[in-house]
């Protein structure tokens, strides 16, 4: 099949079947790209128009309307939209800077003046823009009569991280091809109708005419299943992983915004789970949810005051020197006995101090726990072993993270060259490498930790005055199993010997495990394989960086 004849299920294809025309303007008034617009074929000018100006494409009154919202847009840095007619048709344009030299403009169709917004469309479309009034106003009368409604909040995974990783507009073609494929899909003659909107980047919201679960279940998978298949686009293969939360309009909300926030209170629990073996996670709202929701915001209460009363504290694991024996040093882990609750486990806290704004208070109050453990223990301890501290993501991007540390070693009770900085490696863009050269030089290790579970930049790592790169626990105890699991560790233990840092292992929890680290090139480790009896309790095996 020749380039210019694209597959018809190809991305390309499917971009150009938006009904919504896109156009790239660049300051001057010059198109630089045209995508979509089968839904407003009266003002498409043709695939030759990019490189000309405005007026040679468009009627002097829409070039200069177009011209007028382009400088409009990016003398404001936002989005400026109007009104026009043309060929006996209203349209919306609506114009968005993308950089200091263009603007994307979108145009389509506009509603008929007098047209019944309220209804949902016997037909599926797609609603990018404006979806949330529409929807309120479908909702209520709905409720009103006494019609079957139900909404998915679908989350679409990996779209931010292509934003992030490659370009915004990249992710804004894969996730138009997904909604339009998705908008193809054929309906049963028995099949509930439906709507799509988007909510934003990597948010959809799915609107079903059923208050039937099997029903509205069968539908969103089908969506999902969709925005699964992988994409193909400039020669390039993505994969998005698609997750939904569904409520009910009438037995889990009676008006549109409630059902919305309990639909994404649904997505959230969905996100949470893992996959369920049946495909895309989907999760129904419940009053369970509530409930969790409510013991949560409990939680998080509780944790800000065991955090002002010094009631967590630090547990200490062992690494040593794999040949050896020999303890190295000794590595700190949070752990949180509640009075009612008993042992919680630290992913749980730990996630819920970052996302409530506690993390720099808890990383701060760990430090000075820490400080005190010293001092009760360094008579015990031999001066050749280390003390190993992690810090906590916000924490660690805080503008005061390095002057804290500093403070901490101010009065030498803590001499420097005892202590062990551990930095997550999903944590490494919070703070640029050289911010740590100061740490470094008074005599402080720095250890990337968690290596394998996320992506690592390898510029940082090798600008950054490291000592070594301790792999994540739950790689090293796949290893052996999943090949995948395999090859990220001996990845990341080559990256180490690359660098000249020391790789160090976690999770050798016997001797077979440790003698496979040895053989994958660990020099250093820790596990139930050196932990005291007393160490070893179930809250060990749960236990992250702190």
């Amino acid at each position: 099949m020749s380039a210019s004849a694209p597959h018809p299920g190809s991305a390309d294809s499917l971009i150009r079947a938006l009904p919504d025309l896109v156009v790239g303007i660049r300051r001057d008034g010059v198109i630089l790209a045209l995508n979509g617009g089968h839904g407003v074929p009266q003002l498409h000018p043709g695939a030759d128009s990019v490189g000309r100006a405005l007026p040679q494409v468009w009627p002097e009154a829409i070039a200069q309307l177009l011209h007028a919202l382009t400088r409009k847009a990016l003398a404001s840095r936002a989005s400026a939209e109007a009104r026009f007619a043309a060929h006996g048709s209203e349209f919306e344009v609506r114009v968005s800077a993308q950089g200091p030299q263009r603007v994307i403009a979108v145009i389509r169709a506009a509603h008929a003046a007098g047209a019944p917004e309220s209804d949902i469309p016997a037909a599926p479309r797609i609603e990018r823009r404006g979806f949330l009034r529409r929807f309120k106003q479908w909702s209520a009368l709905a409720a009103l009569r006494e019609q079957p409604l139900a909404v998915a909040v679908i989350h679409v995974e990996g779209i931010a991280e292509i934003a992030q990783t490659i370009a915004p507009g990249v992710a804004e073609q894969i996730m138009t091809a997904a909604i339009v494929r998705l908008s193809q899909q054929p309906a049963g003659a028995a099949a509930p109708g439906w709507y799509l909107g988007q909510l934003s980047d990597s948010l959809l919201a799915l609107v079903v005419e059923s208050c039937e679960r099997e029903a509205i279940e069968s539908r969103v998978r089908a969506a999902c299943a969709s925005l699964s298949e992988p994409l193909i686009l400039g020669g390039d293969r993505f994969q998005l992983a698609p997750s939904a939360g569904i409520a009910i309009l009438g037995q889990d909300a009676a008006g549109g915004r409630a059902l919305l926030d309990h639909a994404r209170a649904a997505l959230n629990e969905a996100r949470r789970g893992a996959d369920d073996g049946a495909g895309a996670r989907v999760c129904f709202f419940t009053n369970a949810l509530q409930l969790r929701s409510l013991a949560r915001l409990d939680m998080a209460r509780e944790l800000h005051d065991a955090i002002s009363n010094g009631e967590l504290g630090l547990k200490f694991v062992g690494r040593h020197d794999l040949e050896s024996g020999r303890l190295v040093a000794w590595v700190g882990y949070l752990r949180w006995h509640h009075p009612l609750r008993g042992e919680i486990r630290p992913q749980d806290f730990l996630k819920m101090a970052e996302t409530t704004g506690l993390g720099t208070t808890l990383s701060r109050a760990a430090m000075q726990w820490l400080l005190q453990e010293y001092r009760r223990r360094c008579g015990s301890w031999a001066e050749d072993v280390r003390i190993s501290f992690g810090a906590l993501r916000h924490h660690l991007a805080h503008a005061q993270f390095v002057a804290d540390f500093e403070q901490l070693l101010a009065d030498g009770e803590l001499p420097p060259s005892r202590l062990e900085l551990r930095v997550p490696g999903r944590c490494l863009d919070a703070r640029p490498p050289g911010d740590l050269r100061s740490l470094s030089r008074a005599g402080v290790q720095l250890v990337v930790d968690e290596v394998g579970r996320g992506v690592t930049s390898l510029d940082w790592l090798a600008r950054a005055p490291l000592h070594g790169l301790q792999l994540d626990r739950a790689c090293v105890l796949a290893a052996h199993r999943d090949p995948v699991a395999l090859r990220t560790c001996r990845a990341a233990i080559a990256t180490a010997r690359a660098l000249d840092l020391m790789p160090i292992g976690t999770g050798i929890d016997d001797a077979a495990r440790r003698d496979f680290c040895i053989q994958l090139g660990c020099s250093q480790g820790s596990g139930d394989l050196f932990a005291a009896p007393a160490d070893l309790t179930p809250a060990l095996s749960d236990t992250r960086h702190i």
